[in-house]
């Protein structure tokens, strides 16, 4: 791994998000605008960001005193970085919380060497995975939901991965939608008949 980013070295501006705007959640659940498309990056491109993040949480693990292997790759057309190790929980957080954020901070210093805003999937301990079953599953009771009673179901509020993970289900279904309401934090998914 190469140029060592310090934890340090990462100021925290705002970005807008990696990838604009507002309306439609795009892959990785972030919000997309009307804005014009930035060029797709090479798959070197991407898997530098990879190999930068893959730096970055390996400074972060050392000053934790945590272990954990790191395997980077590039997947979907996106950097990714997982993080596999025993007691990793604090990486996390609540609800992914913690996760959010690191990979957060980590999008930021890709940013800082690239210059450009990268759309990385950071995973501890397989949390991503995981969750997203879980969000299968409640995906498609609400879908049932909506089948058998013919109203509007709303779920909890989501992070924009839940999000996209619950849209992605309910798109898949006949006879329904879904959209996002509400305002960070506390932005949900409502499925209704299509």
């Amino acid at each position: 791994m190469t140029d060592q980013t310090e934890l340090d070295d990462v100021a925290v501006e705002d970005l807008g998000d990696a990838e604009d705007g507002a309306a439609d959640e795009n892959e990785d659940g972030a919000e997309e605008s009307a804005a014009p498309k930035r060029k797709a990056a090479s798959d070197a491109d991407l898997f530098r960001q990879s190999e930068i993040a893959a730096d970055y949480i390996e400074g972060l693990l050392d000053i934790l005193d945590a272990d954990g292997d790191i395997d980077e790759l590039v997947s979907g057309g996106r950097p990714v970085v997982e993080v596999v190790g025993s007691r990793l929980q604090s990486l996390v957080g609540p609800r992914g919380a913690t996760l959010e954020a690191l990979q957060e901070l980590t999008r930021l210093a890709i940013f800082k060497q690239t210059g450009e805003p990268s759309r990385l999937l950071l995973d501890v301990g397989g949390y991503r995975d995981q969750r997203r079953k879980e969000l299968g599953a409640l995906a498609k009771n609400a879908v049932e939901k909506v089948k058998q009673h013919g109203e509007a179901v709303k779920l909890e509020p989501m992070s924009a991965f839940e999000r996209k993970c619950v849209h992605d289900v309910v798109n898949a279904a006949a006879g329904v939608q879904s959209e996002s309401e509400g305002v960070e934090p506390n932005r949900r998914i409502v499925v209704r008949p299509a």
